[in-house]
């Protein structure tokens, strides 16, 4: 295991991605789980998305969000932006960083977005140029397979980097939008695009921790993650949720990986999300317990 990293990055993003596809939270509570996520040592929380209510109400009061967190416990805050409305918004409510899709599929783009690729690289044009000095992360979609045409557009994603690249984006995270990566897509993708990118993985089917897995071993460093593997599309039918974060930990913690955080008091944030939801969550590590927890046989 030579080939791993020392240490990883670990972008949580469960307040948005994790709870978009679930019925509304109050941003009093949302609150609640960006400070036990923050408490358990994660340093990159994105805590709010600034998306027209309309299209997401379960993202309703982003701004609420970030006037309620406690700031003395240090993360770098992300809001995800659909334009630059939303990206006013957000640096309006004191968000560190910014997170814009754009997908590698145009249907996706065109149902997620309501813009063709162009019109959206013109749009994160208008967002970097906004955010004056604050990092702008474009998260691509459907890099590893479309859920309207099945392709792997493993030719186009750099071409789309570069396009974005010219107009200034400088952080770059390839998402598995729909769950549909394998380690060889992963390793197919990566040889086109290198490997200073991050990775945003959803694990429909079954595969989003050993595809973390092999991109560590490739070298990439950092991941998107949602506590309780919660997550979805709500614009792509049956995406499953995200790389549980406490998954992602358990495994690294024991192979010698840094993450920075504290498993227990992760796990704990996971599984305070099943009161709010109504039902348990799916990660792994946070219905069975981790390692040291298992009973001797």
């Amino acid at each position: 295991m030579s080939d791993l990293p020392g240490t990883i990055e670990i972008r949580e993003v469960g307040p948005r991605d994790g709870l978009q596809s679930e019925e509304p939270v109050d941003p009093s509570v949302r609150v609640e789980f960006v400070d036990r996520l923050a408490a358990a040592g994660l340093r990159e929380i994105e805590a709010a998305s600034f998306v027209s209510p309309k299209a997401v109400p379960s993202m309703a009061g982003g701004d609420l969000v970030m006037a309620g967190i406690d700031r003395e416990r240090g993360p770098r805050w992300w809001g995800l932006v659909p334009n630059l409305r939303g990206a006013e918004a957000a640096l309006a409510a004191q968000v560190d960083a910014l997170t814009v899709t754009v997908s590698a599929c145009p249907v996706y783009n065109e149902r997620n977005i309501r813009r063709t690729i162009a019109e959206s690289v013109v749009g994160i044009a208008d967002i970097v140029e906004a955010a004056a000095g604050s990092v702008v992360d474009v998260v691509i979609s459907c890099v590893f397979g479309s859920p309207y045409t099945g392709d792997e557009p493993t030719g186009t994603v750099p071409e789309l980097m570069a396009q974005l690249a010219a107009v200034g984006v400088t952080r770059f995270t390839l998402a598995d939008t729909t769950g549909m990566a394998t380690p060889a897509r992963i390793d197919r993708v990566l040889h086109r695009t290198g490997v200073d990118v991050g990775l945003h993985l959803h694990d429909t089917r079954g595969t989003a921790l050993v595809n973390a897995w092999t991109a560590m071993q490739l070298g990439v460093t950092r991941f998107d993650t949602a506590a309780g593997g919660l997550g979805g599309s709500p614009f792509a039918n049956g995406a499953g949720g995200n790389l549980a974060t406490e998954d992602l930990v358990h495994l690294c913690d024991d192979a010698g990986i840094d993450t920075g955080v504290d498993l227990g008091a992760l796990v704990e944030a996971a599984r305070s999300l099943e009161a709010v939801i109504g039902r348990p969550v799916p990660g792994r590590i946070a219905t069975h317990g981790p390692r040291s927890a298992a009973p001797a046989v």
